[in-house]
């Protein structure tokens, strides 16, 4: 590697699809315990890597890739170059696993990292994660391309026919499909077009170079804003849809011509929709070593044999969205309905806010290695990191 410029608990895990058919009750929050993550409880076959090791820090292995994350990680969707104070007290506080994207503040959340880990000391402190944001644009642009130039009926059939794909998979479901952010809903369209006619024309679209020309030019990008030689996670596509999107072959192709170079080391993949069916088919792959995948106290039920099985099979799971299934900071999805809170407010105990029992809940499976938190400031680092390493008795029944 260049120089830089600049256990899990094996204890059985409730089954989450009995929460919605249970009564409820109450416990006190002094029932909270620190969960057991000794080195004795690891998988024997990966040397975990630490970095940043801090006292009042909890930490868990991440899949194979033996990296030690905190429990909580920093989520850089609201990091920018003239806001970023908050990563080092975050540091500071032991954690240790910074996301990012080309697609956040179209690039400045990558600038503003560089501004915090401005010395190859400070590199060596954390783990570092991009994603390649528009990935499927150019998947969905190429298979528009040829939608457009096809004859009226042929259009006519590949549009029921992404209807019939799509219903089949059930993505839409509630309670397993949450709105996140503002027009998520329609952010499935094009891909499903594009899942219809792969059978015909996938052999012009999934096997394009032009698949290799966007991750190399999203991961140099990164670098240069980053101020960095490597990333330790690549996360592609940022935002998963389907899992046609990740068994793409020139994907793996390329990622391992830039591990070769030495500019990434894993691979992951982040999903909000269909999360259970993108984390399934990335496991499957064999390639994937990461997925950071929406899970929370509403879609639970949906995702826990998905992410059993990935931890089975080695795959480092990092949850998001577990908090926004009971808050958000986007206005025109608020108030969030109010069922959702009185549910975490019944399921976990204590006078904790909304959001912290939400991470506390995920934070109960001990299939995952991590929740990703946006610490907008020095009072969400302080609420967000008091619910580390703890183990609460959860309330069904």
């Amino acid at each position: 590697m260049k120089k830089n410029k600049n256990s899990l608990n094996r204890r059985n895990f409730i089954s989450l699809a009995s929460i919605a058919s249970v009564g409820l009750g109450g416990l006190p929050f002094n029932q909270v315990k620190a969960i057991d993550n000794s080195s004795e409880s690891l998988p024997k076959t990966v040397t975990p890597e630490w970095r940043n090791k801090v006292e009042g820090m909890a930490y868990r292995q991440l899949g194979r890739t033996g990296m030690m994350v905190s429990e909580v990680v920093n989520g850089g969707d609201p990091v920018r170059s003239d806001s970023f104070k908050q990563v080092e007290m975050a540091i500071e506080r032991g954690v240790n696993y910074l996301d990012m994207a080309p697609a956040y503040g179209r690039g400045d959340c990558e600038v503003a990292y560089s501004k915090v880990i401005d010395s190859s000391s400070k590199r060596m402190k954390v783990f570092m994660t991009t994603k390649v944001s528009g990935f499927q644009g150019v998947r969905d642009g190429m298979y528009q391309d040829i939608f457009k130039g096809l004859p009226t009926e042929k259009q006519r059939k590949i549009m029921t026919r992404a209807e019939e794909i799509r219903a089949e998979r059930y993505v839409d479901k509630p309670g397993y499909f949450l709105v996140y952010w503002p027009r998520q809903e329609t952010s499935m369209d094009k891909c499903f077009i594009s899942n219809a006619m792969v059978e015909d024309y996938g052999h012009l679209v999934d096997g394009s170079k032009a698949h290799q020309t966007k991750i190399k030019s999203s991961v140099e990008g990164s670098l240069q804003r980053a101020k960095t030689d490597h990333f330790d996670i690549l996360m592609c596509p940022h935002g998963g849809n389907s899992k046609e999107e990740v068994t793409i072959p020139e994907t793996f192709s390329t990622f391992q011509e830039l591990k070769v170079e030495g500019k990434v080391r894993f691979l992951g993949v982040s999903t909000h929709n269909d999360p259970a069916g993108v984390l399934d088919a990335a496991v499957e792959t064999g390639q994937y070593d990461v997925v950071m995948c929406a899970y929370n106290i509403i879609n639970g039920g949906y995702m826990e044999a998905a992410i059993k099985k990935a931890h089975d099979q080695g795959v480092g799971i990092i949850a998001m969205k577990a908090a926004m299934a009971v808050a958000t900071h986007h206005k025109a999805l608020q108030p969030i309905p109010s069922w959702r809170v009185d549910k975490v407010d019944r399921i976990v105990p204590g006078n904790l806010k909304a959001p912290l029992k939400a991470y506390l809940w995920a934070l109960q499976n001990p299939n995952i290695s991590a929740v990703i938190s946006n610490l907008w400031n020095e009072e969400f680092i302080n609420e967000n990191l008091s619910i580390v390493g703890k183990k609460v008795k959860l309330n069904f029944g």
